[in-house]
C-alpha cells in the first residue's frame, strides 16, 4: 500500500542502540533451557467455510520472512500447491530491533494493510496486544485480522483446504499416511527443527552434549531413511519434506554455526546431501531461498559457563548435480 501520493510507507532503519534487540525468543540464562514463545491466533481456513473462515481466492494474504524457517514452510508450500494466484504473499525486512519485523525497501512495503511494522497487524487483530510478534501469519482481507500465526497447522490448512483451486494432485498430507507423517514430524521437530535451539539454549555441559548428541543422531537417522528411498515417505515430497528441508538449508549457514552443534556439516551427510539439493532444484524450494539471508539466528543467548565446540558458517554449492534419480519410481 501507498500513501496518497503514491510513495510506499516503510518503517525507519533498524536501532539497535535506540530500540534494542528483539527479546521475545531470546533465552534467559536462568530459565535453565529454551522455551518457545506462545503462537496464540490459531484460527483455521477449511473449504467449507465451517470454521468462519472460508477458502475462496483473493482473501488471504501470508506475511513471510526470508529469515524464518516457519514461514519458509508457508512460502513453498503456497507454490507446491498451485495457490500463487489464490494466496497473495509479501516479505518483511530481514533486519529487526526492538520493535520486531517491519516492512523497509529491501524487501518491500506491506501490500495490503500499508503497515510499517507487522506488530500492526497483531494490534488490529488483539488490541494492546503485547506478545510475540512472528512470521507466518495468514491475514484475513474480509475480516480484517489475523487467522493465524500458528505455524505448525498453517501448512496443513494450505495444502489441504484449498483443494479446489490449487493442484489436486500435490497430496502433501494424504490421510492414509497422516499418522506416519504425524509420528515423524513431532520427531523431527523436537531433535531438529527446534531441537538445535535447545542446543543453543543448554544450561550445562552435560545438556549441551545430550542435546546436540540428539540433533547428531537425528540427522544419522534421517540420512539412514533417505539411503534407499527418494522423500522421507517414499516417492512424493510430502509435509515432512516441507517441514525437514527449511532447517536443512539453514544448517550449516545459520544452525550449526550458531547453536556449534556438530563437526559434520550436512554436506558430510551424503543421502541428505543429495536429497536437499534435489528438493532445492524444484522452484518452489529455490525461488522461495534467500542463501544471503541466513546469516542470523536471533539474540545472542547462549551461556557462556557452557563448553562447546566451534563451527565456522559454510556455504555449500547448492547447484550441483543430485544423485537422487535413481531412487525415482
Amino acid at each position: 500500500m501507498s500513501t496518497p501520493t503514491g510513495t510506499p510507507v516503510y518503517a525507519d532503519p533498524v536501532d539497535l542502540d535506540k530500540h534494542g534487540v528483539y527479546g521475545a525468543t531470546a533465552l534467559k540464562v536462568d530459565n535453565g533451557g529454551w522455551k518457545r514463545p506462545r503462537y496464540p491466533f490459531r484460527e483455521h481456513v477449511t473449504a467449507d467455510g465451517s470454521s468462519g473462515y472460508k477458502a475462496e481466492p483473493g482473501r488471504y494474504h501470508l506475511y513471510v520472512s526470508h529469515r524464518c524457517p516457519w514461514a519458509h514452510r508457508s512460502a513453498i508450500v503456497r507454490i507446491l500447491k498451485g495457490l500463487e494466484d489464490v494466496v497473495s504473499l509479501s516479505y518483511v525486512d530481514d533486519e529487526r530491533d526492538g520493535r520486531g519485523w517491519a516492512f523497509r525497501e529491501k524487501r518491500g512495503a506491506d501490500p495490503v494493510n500499508g503497515f510499517r511494522f507487522l506488530r500492526e497487524a497483531y494490534e488490529a487483530t488483539e488490541p494492546g496486544y503485547a506478545g510475540h510478534v512472528s512470521v507466518p501469519v495468514l491475514w484475513d482481507r474480509r475480516t480484517g485480522r489475523i487467522v493465524s500465526n500458528d505455524f505448525f497447522a498453517l501448512t496443513i490448512d494450505l495444502g489441504t483446504q484449498f483443494e479446489q483451486f490449487g493442484d489436486p494432485a500435490v497430496r502433501l498430507y494424504p490421510e492414509e499416511l497422516r499418522a506416519e507423517i504425524d509420528e515423524l514430524n513431532e520427531h523431527i521437530y523436537v531433535n531438529f527443527n527446534d531441537g538445535n535451539y535447545r542446543v543453543a539454549g543448554a544450561a550445562s555441559d552435560a545438556a549441551y552434549a545430550e542435546l546436540r548428541g540428539r540433533v547428531i543422531a537425528t540427522l544419522d537417522g534421517l540420512d539412514e531413511r533417505l539411503a534407499t528411498r527418494r522423500f522421507l515417505h517414499g516417492d512424493t515430497i510430502t509435509e515432512s519434506d516441507v517441514r525437514l528441508w527449511v532447517t536443512l538449508v539453514r544448517f550449516d549457514l545459520t544452525y550449526n554455526p550458531f547453536c556449534k552443534i556438530s563437526e559434520r556439516r550436512l554436506v558430510d551427510f551424503p543421502h541428505l546431501w543429495g536429497y536437499a539439493r534435489d528438493l532445492y532444484s524444484r522452484r518452489a524450494f529455490r525461488e522461495t531461498t534467500d542463501l544471503d539471508a541466513f546469516t542470523h539466528l536471533g539474540p545472542p543467548f547462549l551461556d557462556p559457563a557452557v563448553s562447546r565446540i566451534e563451527v565456522a558458517p559454510y556455504r555449500a554449492d547448492w547447484d550441483e548435480p543430485h544423485d537422487r534419480d535413481r531412487l525415482a519410481p
